[in-house]
């Protein structure tokens, strides 16, 4: 039987190492979203990266790799590591050939931002002085309202956090002659000495990452920060008035609901966008 040429193949990068999580869920979601509302073919499959050591290959059009749980730092050099960063390259490789004019698309989220600015050394993943939890403003650099991914965000923008690392200290020198572009950074904090952390980077042309959680919603988020103790983390950290304020950001169409609607439709639309240049026309 003949592949449909209008198909959108999307592959799910599970790194949640079997722990119960809203953010896979949120990514299935987004998808399902998407396709009905702009009535193209879109599939996907879901790859175990860090139980099973599993990765896709070159055969899908666009990869969104997820957030997950534990230290970016203490799975270096492991196999389920290893197996991802050859997937990795694999994807690098493949970009750079010129005679693959149709290119591929991935949006790393928290755990795998943390890892792939590690792999491009853009700058250090180190662990916070406490836990980030909760409903933040983001903070866009200059030019970048020019991003896709940033399409129709204000700025600052709201996002849901969740973080026990962060990437600071970015090599300038490097991010500039890889043609990378540090897109935003968290709450600027003056009275504070602590350095910001950068919360979105586009690494090339077809690969971006955000340090917050674009997937999430509403409903699991509201879920989540009710936890008993994931509302003591917030309680304990910036007090009950925050807490109540973040419940109260949930429901808010201008934070937490944009960002949903946007950031991650926004890639996937600027993905099918470039694949459309080569690919057949696709239904809108």
């Amino acid at each position: 039987m003949a592949s449909d040429p209008g198909k959108i193949r999307v592959a799910i990068l599970d790194l949640y190492e079997g722990v119960e999580n809203q953010g896979m869920r949120c990514i299935r979601e987004i998808l399902n979203q998407y396709a009905d509302a702009h009535h193209i073919h879109l599939e996907w499959d879901e790859f175990d990266v860090r139980v099973k050591k599993q990765v896709p290959g070159t055969d899908y059009d666009i990869y969104i790799s997820s957030g997950g749980p534990g230290s970016p730092l203490e799975s270096e050099g492991s196999e389920w590591e290893q197996v991802y960063f050859s997937w990795l390259n694999r994807l690098e490789a493949y970009n750079r050939d010129a005679a693959n004019a149709r290119k591929k698309f991935v949006l790393f989220i928290c755990h795998s931002y943390q890892l792939a600015c590690r792999h491009y050394k853009v700058g250090t993943v180190a662990k916070r002085k406490s836990t980030a939890f909760g409903v933040f403003p983001v903070h866009m650099l200059p030019g970048s309202q020019a991003e896709p991914i940033f399409q129709d965000l204000k700025d600052p923008f709201y996002a849901v956090d969740s973080r026990d690392y962060q990437v600071i200290q970015p090599d300038h020198v490097l991010i500039k002659k890889m043609g990378a572009k540090i897109l935003a950074i968290e709450k600027e904090r003056p009275h504070v000495p602590f350095e910001r952390a950068m919360m979105a980077i586009r690494f090339n042309d077809y690969m971006v990452g955000t340090q917050f959680h674009p997937e999430a919603d509403a409903t699991g988020m509201s879920m989540y920060l009710q936890r008993e103790d994931k509302k003591q983390t917030v309680i304990n950290s910036y007090g009950f008035e925050k807490w109540e304020s973040m419940i109260g950001h949930l429901n808010d169409p201008d934070k937490i609901l944009w960002t949903y609607s946007h950031v991650l439709p926004n890639f996937l639309a600027e993905a099918i966008k470039n694949l459309q240049v080569k690919g057949p026309a696709f239904a809108r």
